[in-house]
């Protein structure tokens, strides 16, 4: 102990351990585990992020914070949650008071995102949100600014970023082996019927654009490692009586990125496909599918196979973030991220709004 007093005081760091960034990690008390609590119990944080966390390494399951008290005594007993970190969206303040809660995990419809994950960074927990990140730019940045003014960290749930053909892709737009990349192509999507919800509602995040689009636009931007400089889009809907709200069935944009790339994509709620493609001067690759939960795979125009990983795309995902807590380091994806991509989702709608206007970016 008193060794770490004279370092302390050597490296002029002669502050109370309360304020510290990230007290629980310094001198060598790091924790094993972080602990997160999922809020909304839905599909995803049943079914994949739930299961997912039992793999992690660097963070577990401990708290659930939902609007729906039926679930609670399943959850409690099937993942062995304390009746201390549960959680309903009008007590979730008190979680400020929980030191077993490191993370919130934001796992709502996305019309819900920025209010919870500011409440959240406002009880001072890290973040992770799933995408799309919320309906605005703006809504974005309110994010961003809550994490950053409450000195928590945020993530957004990209978690192709954090799968190994996917992250080849990105290292390829930097080392260009198949030369200067010319164009990309994605085309994501899937029938979706009337049981859908939220999802066929533009108010609250519905419609293909929303919901799938955000992984065609990522994708395109980090196939390339660059920002576009305009867009160019339209939308088709056939089964108008399915949607509401002004969600969207299909939406085909163009892009443009500096150095004359293209970029064409395709998101459907009519149709299924999973493709991203990168022509370059001198070859071409591919995924197909680029954004499934598993089988993530591709090829090379010389014959290189990309075979798809035995791996649990959302344990990566949150092992990696939770690590990034841990070290005290830039997450992976930020907020940043999902910010730009809402920024292109919102061009996208004024464009196809406009009769496909070309909007510069």
């Amino acid at each position: 102990m008193e060794n770490r007093r004279k370092f302390i005081k050597k490296s002029g760091l002669f502050l109370a351990a309360s304020a510290l960034p990230f007290p629980n990690i310094m001198f060598g008390q790091q924790k094993k585990k972080l602990g997160v609590a999922l809020l909304g119990l839905g599909g995803y944080a049943t079914n994949q992020l739930a299961p997912s966390l039992q793999q992690t390494k660097n963070i577990e399951l401990r708290g659930i914070i939902t609007g729906s008290p039926e679930k609670i005594p399943q959850w409690k007993k099937k993942y062995d949650i304390k009746d201390a970190n549960v959680y309903n969206y009008e007590n979730m303040g008190d979680i400020a008071n929980n030191d077993a809660i490191d993370v919130v995990y934001i796992v709502t419809p996305t019309f819900l995102h920025a209010k919870y994950a500011v409440a959240a960074a406002n009880a001072g927990k890290h973040v992770f949100c799933e995408k799309p990140m919320a309906m605005t730019a703006a809504e974005c940045q309110e994010i961003i600014d809550a994490c950053k003014q409450n000195n928590v960290k945020l993530a957004i749930g990209y978690r192709m970023q954090h799968e190994k053909n996917t992250r080849q892709i990105m290292q390829w737009a930097k080392t260009k082996p198949y030369g200067n990349i010319q164009e990309v192509a994605t085309a994501s999507g899937f029938k979706i019927n009337s049981s859908a919800g939220w999802r066929l509602d533009g108010s609250k995040g519905g419609g293909a654009i929303y919901d799938m689009g955000v992984y065609n636009i990522n994708a395109t931007r980090y196939s390339t490692g660059l920002e576009p400089l305009w867009v160019k889009a339209r939308h088709e809907t056939t089964r108008t009586d399915l949607f509401t709200n002004g969600a969207n069935e299909v939406t085909y944009f163009n892009m443009e990125f500096p150095g004359g790339i293209t970029a064409e994509g395709k998101v459907s709620y009519a149709e299924g496909y999973n493709n991203l493609n990168i022509t370059c001067a001198d070859g071409s690759y591919e995924l197909s599918p680029f954004q499934s939960y598993n089988g993530v795979q591709g090829t090379t125009s010389d014959g290189k196979n990309l075979p798809p990983c035995d791996c649990v795309q959302q344990a990566i995902q949150m092992d990696d973030d939770a690590l990034s807590i841990l070290d005290n380091k830039p997450m992976m994806v930020p907020g940043q991220e999902g910010l730009r991509d809402i920024r292109i989702v919102e061009a996208i709608l004024e464009s196809a709004k406009n009769g496909s206007e070309k909007i510069v970016l």
